[in-house]
């Protein structure tokens, strides 16, 4: 069983799309991520901070799945991150109506030392001086560092991001950011731009149209399934991103074609994390399910040709 030390939010959101609205419930980047690598065999933990206005029947609910939360601080009379957003019909767009960063703003965290020499660091969006002190903080350097990061980190903290970069071995970020953070229009030029600042591979995801791995000359494409209903997008990415590094460390395999395989199965799960409301579908995601849809995904690819 591998190990998966996971940096991320533990958080409240409020949701609304044109198919209804929320009230605060359970979100974050951390939860996200350890819900989808939770079905995988791997030993996960959390590194995150949040109030003591965040309901015990929450964490429960991540203890329930094995999910280790003892690097969780719980600041007494603090409150929990807070984010509001309403999304547009396209159900890729949305606007942010309401970010409260509270116990996160002076997040310092604390690797707890069972979790010192994890084999796979998934850093979640967070500022990058958060995500390189817990790189600093492992006793030896993870088989692999996954970084996840966003467009608000480019515009903000530019400088710092860059020198995070530089000691990570994947990156996954969107179309938009990719193009952002190399001002190259063409992914394939992203991506070179992007490995001369570090990383051995590059991940960008396309949202309803798939995910790109990019690994020196080579290339893999990941459809997204076509779904009939889709709820609610947040939490896809983090979802996506749990279940290529949870698929990872299970596996123990870092090459790049069972990176292929790991991008599958971050698709395969995002595809039911938009299927209900924060994290209601991934909480109760059966692995029958998981691997029944695995089976469409392989359908949905697989062709035979006759090349000349």
């Amino acid at each position: 069983m591998g190990k998966l030390l996971i940096v991320g939010s533990v958080a409240f959101d409020e949701i609304e799309t044109p198919f209804g609205k929320t009230d605060k419930i359970l979100g974050g980047a951390a939860t996200f991520i350890s819900l989808a690598a939770s079905q995988f065999d791997v030993e996960s933990g959390i590194v995150s901070v949040v109030g003591d206005d965040l309901p015990e029947d929450y964490l429960n609910l991540l203890t329930a799945k094995d999910i280790d939360i003892s690097g969780i601080t719980i600041v007494k009379g603090g409150k929990t991150f807070y984010w509001k957003g309403k999304y547009h019909n396209d159900l890729n767009s949305r606007d942010t109506l309401i970010t409260e960063l509270n116990t996160l703003a002076d997040f310092n965290p604390v690797v707890p030392d069972n979790y010192k020499d994890a084999d796979v660091l998934m850093l979640g969006n967070l500022h990058p001086n958060v995500q390189l002190s817990v790189i600093n903080q492992m006793e030896k350097r993870p088989k692999l560092i996954i970084l996840d990061t966003m467009n608000f980190w480019m515009d903000n903290t530019l400088n710092e991001l860059l020198e995070v970069i530089k000691h990570i071995d994947v990156i996954t970020i969107n179309d938009e950011e990719a193009r952002q953070l190399t001002n190259e229009y063409s992914l394939v030029k992203a991506a070179q731009k992007i490995y001369d600042m570090g990383p051995k591979y590059v991940v960008v995801k396309k949202g309803e149209h798939g995910a790109l791995l990019f690994h020196k000359d080579e290339v893999f494409f990941a459809p997204a399934l076509p779904l009939e209903e889709v709820f609610d997008p947040t939490g896809a990415g983090d979802t996506f991103a749990g279940g290529f590094s949870g698929y990872l460390a299970g596996t123990d395999d870092i090459s790049f074609e069972n990176m292929k395989n790991a991008v599958i199965h971050g698709s395969n799960l995002a595809s039911f994390c938009v299927e209900r409301f924060g994290t209601e579908r991934m909480v109760n995601l059966e692995k029958t399910e998981v691997n029944k849809r695995l089976h469409q995904f392989k359908a949905l690819t697989q062709f035979d040709i006759e090349l000349q």
